[in-house]
């Protein structure tokens, strides 16, 4: 089956990309590529292309920013739905409204420019936020349930509203993970004097200015409770393991940084730090990345 052609002839002026890369489109840089990848304009087109791809069961997936994601070094013989083109942010009083292709980034500008705070923790995260709500992104002080009012999402067919409460929000977790389509969200923020953000948004960055540079996926794994992933990991002797082109960073642990591997090799290490973690502690970590597609 010609999937671009079946796409095209039913929604004349979906964006696609054929032949898309995983490897250049996610901050891993391994995997294989997707047949074509579809950019939807707004939610009415999303509607259309889902309904499309159920009735000819073609297999798709979702991918923001392509952080915290490790795709298969296979080819995926289905559609990458992407939302960059919901990019639209408003100010609504203390509440901001953007869609799920605003980067943290772009989102940040934006609430500094009208002096709306509460958003700082996002600093330097690589997200976009739809991404972000899915993994419920965030740091140690903060994460993204606790400004989020409402997730509005395609779910079977239908636009769906999720107030907080019903978002199942847990440590990077929610129930957007289902395959819900998140295409837009409302934040709460307040009204805040710039020097203050701006004070916020240096303690953020400067927070994660020790982070490992390369290329990874962010932490792999979820801190248990009242613990530390990487302080774990590294007790266990396990920094610097390699497989392939793909190691344990020495700076930290909790990272996997990939310098020409593959995600055969990433796979490989992550078995290896559960079981060995397991074998001398008992505990059992939780990847906090997703696996795709």
């Amino acid at each position: 089956m010609n999937i671009s052609a079946l796409l095209c002839e039913h929604l004349r002026g979906l964006c696609l990309e054929e032949n898309f890369s995983f490897a250049r489109h996610t901050t891993i840089g391994c995997g294989g590529s997707a047949s074509v990848c579809a950019y939807p304009q707004d939610r009415e087109e999303l509607f259309c292309l889902l309904k499309i791809l159920k009735n000819h069961g073609i297999p798709y997936c979702f991918l923001g920013a392509g952080a915290n994601v490790l795709p298969a070094d296979c080819p995926f013989e289905g559609v990458v739905i992407r939302f960059m083109r919901f990019s639209s942010i408003e100010q609504d009083g203390e509440e901001v409204l953007c869609g799920a292709g605003v980067t943290a980034g772009e989102l940040l500008r934006f609430t500094e420019e009208r002096g709306l705070g509460g958003l700082e923790f996002l600093t330097g995260i690589p997200a976009s936020m739809g991404g972000a709500v899915v993994m419920n992104a965030g740091v140690k002080e903060r994460h993204l349930s606790d400004i989020v009012q409402t997730v509005y999402a395609v779910e079977g067919g239908k636009a769906r509203s999720f107030p907080r409460n019903e978002c199942d929000f847990s440590e990077k977790r929610s129930i957007f993970q289902s395959g819900i389509a998140v295409t837009h969200l409302r934040l709460k923020a307040a009204h805040t004097p710039r020097e203050e953000i701006l004070e916020r948004k240096a303690y953020f960055r400067a927070k994660r200015a020790h982070l490992p540079k390369g290329r990874s996926m962010g932490c792999v794994f979820v801190n248990p409770a009242g613990a530390s992933a990487g302080e774990i990991i590294d007790r266990c002797g396990l920094k610097g393991l390699s497989r392939g082109g793909a190691f344990v960073s020495r700076e930290h642990a909790n990272f996997i940084i990939n310098r020409g591997g593959t995600s055969e090799d990433i796979q490989t290490l992550i078995r290896l730090i559960k079981v060995r973690v397991f074998s001398k502690t008992g505990i059992r970590l939780r990847e906090e990345i997703r696996y795709i597609p």
